[in-house]
């Protein structure tokens, strides 16, 4: 069933004082098409009748097996997420390496540098 919005143009205009400004509506015109709309009944009988027999046939494996099923779901599903990652190539992997490298020199500094200065304060005030 294809759906057609036509606008037209309306010449009088209760609101507007002139009748020289066109208003613009929007009509929806539905056009029947048979062979499409028999075509996407077939297939909701389809979907409905699978997801009527998906239901009916999970059984619920026996408890001792349902970690075992569980954990080999869950190996499932992430190996498709690994297949969807977008992994970037050697030149961009090495730029992130090389930043992560420097924010880490940089943190160790600044943790060495607060270490240092604490230790100094704190035997200052312990020394005296």
């Amino acid at each position: 069933m294809a759906k057609i919005t036509r606008i037209k143009a309306k010449d009088d205009s209760p609101k507007k004082e002139s009748a020289d400004e066109p208003t613009i509506t929007r009509k929806k015109v539905v056009v029947k098409d048979k062979k499409q709309d028999k075509i996407k009944r077939e297939r909701l009988k389809k979907e409905i009748k699978k997801v009527g027999e998906d239901k009916g046939s999970k059984k619920k494996p026996f408890i001792l097996f349902r970690p075992f099923v569980y954990f080999g779901r869950y190996l499932k599903e992430s190996w498709h997420e690994l297949r969807q990652v977008r992994w970037p190539n050697r030149k961009t992997t090495w730029k992130m390496v090389l930043a992560v490298i420097v924010y880490t020199a940089i943190f160790v500094i600044l943790i060495t540098l607060l270490d240092l200065f604490f230790s100094w304060l704190f035997n200052l005030i312990l020394n005296k």
